[in-house]
């Protein structure tokens, strides 16, 4: 199976097991306060067993051939964690992860883990929205004196700003699947229709100013 064959199964399968929901009539808000045509919740995936693997198995083939010194994989909280666990399993390598704040207790760690300066490290995201939590954790992990090869993600909408972002702070990135990717298979399998296209292409386009066609 080839990598384009692979990111349409992962999107078929996000999207069978309810992890990706499409709504464009009846949008979602997010904590931002945007009204959003999608809900990601890739944390399902851990629940089934074969999509579980060939996320993983997917995320393990993409660092062995992208990032071959790759020394460590690093999971971002708290859904990047068991992801990134497994990967790191799978690799027959150390695993350490980033809060989203340090601990308020003890150590008050922000990085959990064996902490190596100079140590190559990929870091893994369940989405990547518009880059910032990857970013913060990212940055918690050069300052801690590991390099950052890369970032892996299961999913990405595909925001100019995710892309913006992490461009300009450097970091190479790649997700298994893409919102691309999603609309082909929610068309394809009957979870939308073709009509509903449009708008769901354009909330990506301009997700702050974005209206429901239901609205």
């Amino acid at each position: 199976m080839n990598q384009d064959d692979t990111n349409r199964k992962i999107a078929a399968s996000l999207l069978e097991i309810g992890a990706i929901k499409l709504q464009p009539d009846n949008p979602f808000t997010w904590s931002s306060g945007w009204k959003s045509p999608i809900y990601c919740d890739n944390r399902l995936s851990l629940s089934y067993p074969d999509i579980r693997s060939l996320v993983k198995d997917s995320l393990s083939s993409v660092i062995n051939s992208r990032y071959p010194e790759c020394e460590a994989i690093a999971g971002v909280a708290t859904a990047g964690i068991p992801q990134g666990a497994l990967v790191a399993d799978t690799m027959k390598l150390p695993f350490i992860y980033v809060r989203s704040k340090p601990k308020g207790h003890g150590m008050e760690n922000l990085i959990e883990g064996r902490v190596v300066p100079g140590q190559k490290v990929v870091v893994i995201e369940d989405l990547i929205s518009t880059g910032g939590s990857s970013l913060k954790a990212i940055e918690a992990i050069r300052a801690a004196g590991l390099e950052v090869l890369g970032l892996g993600a299961i999913f990405t909408y595909g925001f100019d700003i995710a892309d913006m972002n992490l461009r300009q702070a450097s970091v190479d990135y790649f997700s298994l699947s893409n919102y691309e990717n999603l609309l082909e298979e929610a068309i394809n399998r009957k979870f939308i229709m073709e009509e509903q296209l449009t708008s769901l292409q354009a909330w990506r386009k301009h997700p702050d100013t974005w209206e429901s066609p239901g609205q």
